[in-house]
């Protein structure tokens, strides 16, 4: 069932968006050569702590770690360990979810380390416009379908393909919620968008094909081929107007 917030509850999700946010601005401030992402799970731990915050992600079914560090060829769920640092001209998305007064907010994005190759700034910029395609589609009476068309389409035609296997998802009370909002799809194709919902759009865009695999660990998920892969992540509110990010990095949120 797809929950329709009242405005109280929209504002609890303002709050835990802002929070999410905040705290992946503070983290993306300090990565770079010779950071492990067991610094960066250490980093979100004590800064959601300091918001008043929980991290989503710690413990979800069985998850390890308070945040997804997923490196060069790494799609999503990436596990941080003191033995992985990052080194000059690798790409590393940060994935970072909050609980805040029992709401949560989910947001992400991928950071260039050092000088990085053309390639890996285009796999950046490409799945950033992705996202953002995927955002301009939401408004209410759209259909769930135009979100991932649009992405698609757009990926497309910057020579890159969008993972099938992962989507995006409804939020609020939890973390995962219907409805599953994938990143491929057909226009006015799908359930309508209703005001009131909330949604996170989330594309993971490889340079390469669209497959994928998952690690004996059985949670880091990587390009088959070896590719590049980036992702870029807000939370949204579906309005009569169009889509509120709610993770929007603000001015004070370093």
């Amino acid at each position: 069932m797809v929950e329709i917030l009242s405005q109280a509850e929209i504002e609890r999700m303002r709050k835990a968006g802002r929070a999410a946010a905040e705290t992946l601005a503070f983290v993306g401030a300090r990565v770079g050569p010779g950071v492990s992402t067991a610094d960066i799970d250490r980093w979100v731990r004590e800064h959601t702590r300091a918001l008043g915050g929980t991290p989503s992600q710690l413990g979800y079914k069985g998850f390890p770690a308070a945040v997804c560090t997923s490196r060069n060829h790494v799609v999503c769920h990436g596990i941080p360990s003191s033995e992985e640092t990052l080194r000059p001209g690798d790409i590393v998305n940060v994935d970072v979810t909050t609980c805040l007064d029992g709401f949560h907010g989910d947001t992400s994005a991928t950071f260039a380390i050092g000088d990085v190759a053309p390639p890996a700034l285009h796999v950046i910029d490409a799945a950033m416009r992705c996202r953002d395609a995927g955002i301009a589609a939401v408004r209410e009476g759209a259909r769930l379908g135009d979100i991932g068309a649009a992405i698609e389409e757009l990926a497309r035609t910057l020579g890159c393909s969008v993972v099938r296997d992962f989507g995006g998802h409804g939020i609020g009370r939890k973390m995962h919620m219907d409805p599953h909002v994938p990143h491929v799809g057909v226009r006015g194709a799908g359930p309508r968008l209703r005001a009131g919902m909330v949604l996170t759009i989330e594309p993971m865009i490889n340079l390469g094909g669209p497959h994928v695999r998952v690690l004996d660990d059985e949670w880091t998920v990587v390009t088959a081929d070896g590719s590049l892969s980036a992702q870029f992540e807000h939370t949204v509110l579906v309005t009569r107007d169009g889509a509120e990010v709610l993770t929007a990095p603000g001015e004070n949120q370093l």
